[in-house]
């Protein structure tokens, strides 16, 4: 089950390994009579090994990115590199100035521009979310006082996607570790749902040599399965004229039109249709049902396989009125004093969990004490820190994120020592003023340091460092 499946890490270091691709024939039997389907030209494109790199840039923290090639049409934050950088090695990667995301995927943009106001408050459900591509492109383009819930079931993809969350430095975002059908509580809950659903993978091959030894006729079918279930379990929470985006990485149709056609035979719901421009390269499809979906092949577009549809929801009552049963706890005046001092305050409370701080925007306070008695909600708003010794022991979240104040020390870090600080090497005591302050480089923060008389304390995550030399 391979769908979105790849890390951050193998999406960024281990894609397009030029090797030819050895293709399934009994893939390319089965898509033969797939509108757009050129078998030629679709062994040709696997064959390349021309690099297709592209990258989405953060609008909330503005840079210039060198070596850009030109935009991809459906996406204003997309951009192709015309040569692709070690990644591992660039400190605004690492500060999370940009995601290294396959252009295809970006389509959603198309999604959610052409049907959602976006400038009203939204509740949003990235239902699989893991690393994080979709869901920090979705809070890229939404309002501040939106709620954006980001979920992944396996624990340890939960994880990889906090700590995208935290370097996008998102304060609206909940990730949460639920089965789907979890949500199924929440009903009429969401203005939007995104299912980017687990699948067989055929859309990667090009850059994940192992999907194609995991390949079968067999494994399309159980991942259609699973799809179906995924989509059944999250429906509910769905509201009424709420917007629904499926997709997947797979050219197969039992995981694409198949599943669109049982979707509306199903379901109380009716398919949207796009406005695509015909220089795209995207193909428009007809399901049997007559359904309107889309495919990206690779020799039409530069981008991966991908395929999507979008739909409304029909039917639907009143989200059920439900209370809380506790409220979780807010920092006290004292604790409020400490902190202040370090971030900008307005429009946040802090909340305390055990001992840690989190700063969550005011309107979502409510919605974070109601998800709680659902969901196993594992991160939210921007961390801060805790307190010692009546003194902020400060997060490595709060300095990726734009909360801290103008007047928290920061100390500008040039290129080699930027990578020193990534590895969680030792700095040089004479760079730095005493006390807490943020490393920089090119002003975008780092991570935190606490320089002694004698020496200086990384505070750089262990489990994020950079583990090789240049």
């Amino acid at each position: 089950m391979r769908g979105a499946a790849l890390s951050v890490e193998a999406m960024t270091e281990s894609m397009f390994l030029n090797l030819p691709v050895q293709l399934p024939n009994k893939l390319i039997n089965s898509l033969q009579n797939i509108p757009g389907f050129d078998e030629e030209a679709f062994r040709k494109a696997h064959e390349s090994v021309e690099q297709v790199t592209s990258i989405r840039i953060n609008p909330a923290k503005k840079f210039k990115i060198q070596k850009l090639q030109s935009k991809i049409p459906w996406s204003e934050l997309g951009y192709y590199l015309d040569t692709r950088p070690s990644f591992t090695f660039d400190p605004l990667f690492h500060a999370g100035c940009y995601y290294v995301q396959e252009a295809s995927s970006m389509f959603l943009e198309q999604a959610v521009k052409q049907i959602v106001d976006l400038s009203e408050p939204l509740k949003i459900l990235d239902l699989s979310a893991a690393p994080g591509g979709k869901t920090t492109h979705i809070q890229s383009l939404i309002s501040k006082n939106s709620l954006l819930v980001s979920n992944e079931v396996i624990r340890a993809r939960a994880n990889i996607l906090k700590d995208n969350i935290i370097k996008w430095g998102c304060e609206n975002v909940f990730v949460t570790n639920n089965d789907p059908a979890d949500f199924s509580q929440l009903e009429n809950y969401f203005d939007v749902v995104v299912v980017d659903a687990p699948c067989s993978g055929s859309g990667l091959f090009r850059k994940d040599a192992d999907a194609i030894a995991e390949w079968s006729l067999n494994n399309v079918q159980l991942c259609s399965q699973r799809q179906q279930r995924i989509l059944a379990d999250v429906l509910p929470c769905l509201k009424k004229d709420g917007l629904l985006i499926y997709s997947t990485c797979s050219y197969s149709s039992e995981e694409d039109e198949d599943v669109v056609d049982w979707m509306t035979a199903e379901f109380p719901l009716k398919n949207l249709r796009l406005a695509v421009e015909e220089n795209w390269g995207v193909v428009e499809v007809k399901t049997p049902a007559q359904n309107h979906c889309y495919r990206f092949w690779p020799y039409m577009l530069k981008g991966e396989g991908f395929f999507s549809a979008c739909f409304s929801k029909t039917e639907g009552g009143i989200q059920p009125a439900i209370k809380p049963k506790r409220n979780i706890e807010p920092a006290s005046k004292k604790e409020m004093s400490i902190i202040c001092n370090r971030i900008k305050d307005e429009g946040f409370q802090l909340l305390k969990f055990a001992e840690t701080f989190y700063a969550l925007p005011e309107k979502l306070v409510a919605e974070l004490n109601l998800l709680q008695q659902y969901l196993r909600i594992i991160y939210c708003g921007v961390e801060t820190g805790q307190v010692m010794k009546e003194k902020l022991v400060p997060a490595h979240a709060l300095a990726l994120s734009n909360l801290p104040n103008a007047d928290v020390e920061r100390t500008e870090l040039n290129y080699e020592q930027a990578i020193q600080f990534l590895q969680k090497k030792e700095l040089p005591v004479t760079l730095f003023k005493k006390g807490w302050q943020i490393a920089t480089h090119k002003n975008f923060g780092l991570g935190w340091v606490n320089a002694l008389a004698n020496r200086v304390n990384n505070y750089y995550p262990k489990e994020l460092r950079i583990l090789k030399d240049i």
